[in-house]
């Protein structure tokens, strides 16, 4: 029986404890945070805390997935197309091990997680138990914060604080690790919503000065250009950029985690800068006056060399996070907080704008690219299907109104260059770390955050395999993805590599793939393979029609090749059209 008692806070309000374990503790912590679904794999540190949850089956649903690290990608999925905090659970030693790929993709990626691990009993701490890792000391590189629980009694504060931090700011991932002591020893529960940290400011304050110098340098500019991030979405600023490029008629590109933030139909839209970003923004990065980052970290794919990046411009930045200021690109003018706020306030600063002539550069050196290289790709002349004409399929049936969760590899490219996207968080990847093996579990997690939304999977016979495992969790929870392998029997974008700068030593990277469609099967999912031009759009048909999961494999050319592409080291105006 629980005990309950109250306690006198002040002279207005009382508290009321329980007397619980911290095991049910944990449960109630996860309920006061609003969590409902959360994503993990039992084992004996965390037994506990499982045998808790089977008794709030009927308010947190638990997921299990094939693999620890299935279990973070699906909550990132899940974190990334709901805004909320997604939450992984596994055991101790391997299985919080497993953990850490996704942890660190959360990290560059900027996904709010809050990853909880059993660990053996405090008494038996650094004596390398069965199954004991220090994986507070493994995380800290990869975690915006983590916490050791050994005491049940630290479990309602530090579970407060971790969920505050992994939301708050620039959101990351945070670990808690429980000794299992710590779970089964009995406490007064009671539970307050962390509302700060000292010392831990997550929005800086904004100085209005900075914005108006902002707004001065873009009234002025000839040839302002924008590029926009991932944190235009994280800051719910998407309206305010909207309204922004369309008060100063400035041309906006984005990167790949920034993208969908504005339809790609807007006029203003004029693509994705990076490696394998869209020619105009690339090229014209070198030649704008102003340049106007916003959210964004200046990461290498985009900027190529350093040394010959944007040197003609007034670099502005907009950043929720200080340590980005002037660590890669020197910045004029530093805008520092949030950025709807931040855009909210330079609105009311801009003028009204043409740039005519600007924007016809942007027209002009698209129109060279989509004769090279587009319209080659989305209509192409020869026999094998390219990704390209899959994903301009794939269009003509979503509308633009899918959530896209790519793998890593050609295919990501290829997916972030030609889906079309009406809505925000769309665009579902691993951006900074690039994990291969991202994309399957990640849309479990998107599909069950967004259950009205189509969610669909791009990825390539190489990553597909590396959590091929997950498709018994899709089996199991009969969650309806949609997963398309465009399959050219090659790690294709190492290939690609070999092939131009390795005289086509392709050494390692040729696959010998199994029955795809038979796999599929054998989780009881129905499944399609598509070999001819002829049969693709009667595929794609089917697989959207489907009331369940689909799996869509459709061979493509073995040795095609992602235009453009900045070589490592060269500058964005020395970008490849072949």
């Amino acid at each position: 029986m629980k005990e309950f008692e109250t306690i006198k806070k002040n002279n207005t309000s009382t508290k009321i404890t329980e007397t619980i374990t911290g095991c049910e503790a944990v449960v109630k912590c996860l309920l006061a945070e609003g969590v409902d679904v959360l994503y993990g794999y039992p084992g004996g540190a965390i037994m506990p805390v499982y045998d808790e949850l089977y008794k709030y089956q009927d308010k947190i649903h638990h997921v299990l997935t094939r693999h620890e690290q299935g279990a973070t990608h699906a909550a990132q999925g899940y974190a990334r197309i709901s805004g909320k905090t997604g939450v992984a659970i596994a055991t101790s030693g391997p299985g919080a091990t497993n953990l850490i790929t996704g942890i660190a993709d959360a990290q560059i990626d900027s996904t709010p997680l809050v990853c909880i691990t059993g660990q053996v009993g405090s008494h038996l701490l650094g004596s390398d138990a069965f199954q004991e890792t220090d994986i507070v000391g493994i995380s800290t590189p990869v975690t915006k914060w983590n916490h050791q629980i050994t005491s049940a009694s630290e479990i309602p504060e530090v579970f407060a604080k971790a969920f505050y931090i992994a939301r708050s700011g620039r959101p990351g991932p945070v670990l808690i690790d429980i000794t299992k002591d710590a779970q089964f020893e009995t406490f007064e529960f009671s539970y307050d919503k962390c509302k700060g940290v000292r010392s831990y400011n997550p929005v800086p304050n904004t100085d209005i000065s900075k914005i108006e110098e902002a707004a001065t340098l873009i009234n002025s500019a000839k040839k302002p250009m924008i590029v926009w991030g991932q944190g235009v979405i994280l800051g719910k600023a998407e309206e305010q950029l909207k309204a922004v490029i369309e008060k100063a008629n400035i041309p906006a590109a984005w990167t790949i985690l920034g993208a969908s933030a504005i339809p790609t139909s807007h006029p203003l839209n004029i693509g994705m800068v990076g490696m394998h970003g869209n020619y105009a923004p690339n090229v014209l990065t070198n030649q704008c006056d102003v340049l106007i980052a916003i959210g964004m970290r200046f990461d290498d794919r985009v900027t190529g060399n350093l040394d010959t990046y944007a040197k003609q411009a007034k670099v502005i930045h907009f950043e929720i996070d200080p340590a980005e200021i002037d660590k890669n690109v020197k910045t004029d003018v530093a805008v520092l907080g949030d950025a709807k706020a931040s855009l909210e306030a330079l609105l009311l600063l801009l003028d009204k704008k043409n740039h005519d002539s600007w924007h016809q550069q942007f027209k002009d050196l698209y129109a060279i690219e989509y004769e090279k290289i587009i319209k080659n790709d989305l209509n192409p002349t020869k026999n094998g299907l390219t990704m390209g004409e899959v994903l301009n399929e794939i269009n003509k049936h979503t509308k633009g109104d899918a959530a896209i969760v790519s793998d890593v590899g050609q295919h990501q490219m290829i997916a972030c260059r030609y889906a079309k996207f009406n809505q925000t968080k769309s665009n579902i990847t691993s951006g900074g770390l690039g994990t291969m093996g991202f994309a399957l579990p990640a849309a479990i997690g998107a599909k069950m955050a967004a259950p009205e939304r189509d969610v669909i999977v791009i990825a390539g016979d190489g990553g597909y395999q590396m959590n091929i495992q997950e498709l018994g969790t899709i089996f199991q929870t009969k969650v309806p993805v949609k997963i398309v392998i465009l399959n050219n029997d090659f790690l294709g974008m190492v290939r690609q590599w070999q092939q131009l700068f390795f005289d086509k030593r392709y050494a390692s990277t040729e696959m010998v793939n199994p029955d795809f469609v038979a796999i599929a099967k054998g989780y009881f999912i129905d499944a399609k393979k598509v070999t001819q031009r002829e049969q693709l759009n009667a595929a794609v048909k089917e697989m959207m029609d489907c009331q369940g999961p689909f799996v869509l494999e459709v061979c493509v050319e073995k040795e095609d090749n992602v235009f453009p592409m900045i070589p490592t080291g060269a500058s964005v105006s020395d970008i490849r059209l072949e």
